[in-house]
C-alpha cells in the first residue's frame, strides 16, 4: 500500500453559530489542508499518483475558501465552518475527481497545534 499527501493552505473568517465562547464570534485561521490518498500499486511510471494532479484538484476546492467569510458561502451558510465540517466538506468535493485511489483521511489545521481528521 502506497499513501500520497498533500498540503495545501487557505486564508478565511469564520464564526462558530451557537458555541457559546470566543469562537462564536468573527476570527480568523491560515487553514491548512491536508489529502492523503492510497493506492495497491504503481501506474506504468512507477508512481502511486501525480501530486500535482492531487494539488490542482485540492487547490480548486480551497481557491473558493480563500479570503471569505466561510459562514457566507455553501455549505456553511447552513452547517457550521467548524474544521470537521471543512474537512468533510473538501473529501466530499474530491471523490468525484480522483480515481485508481482511496481518500484515506482530510486533515484540517486551523493552528499549528490544532487539527482535524475526517477518516471515511
Amino acid at each position: 500500500m502506497y499513501q500520497v499527501s498533500v498540503r495545501k493552505h487557505f486564508d478565511a473568517a469564520h464564526y462558530l453559530r451557537g458555541y457559546r465562547g470566543k469562537c462564536e464570534e468573527i476570527h480568523g485561521h491560515r487553514f491548512e489542508v491536508v489529502v492523503c490518498v492510497e493506492a495497491e500499486g504503481l501506474n506504468d511510471i512507477g508512481i502511486a499518483f501525480d501530486f500535482a494532479e492531487l494539488k490542482k484538484h485540492l487547490g480548486e476546492i480551497l481557491e473558493r475558501f480563500d479570503h471569505v467569510c466561510l459562514n457566507d458561502i455553501p455549505p456553511f451558510d447552513s452547517i457550521n465552518p467548524s474544521s470537521e465540517n471543512i474537512a468533510r466538506t473538501v473529501y466530499e468535493a474530491l471523490i468525484g475527481e480522483l480515481s485508481g485511489v482511496v481518500i484515506s483521511r482530510v486533515e484540517v489545521w486551523e493552528s499549528p497545534e490544532s487539527r482535524v481528521a475526517y477518516i471515511p
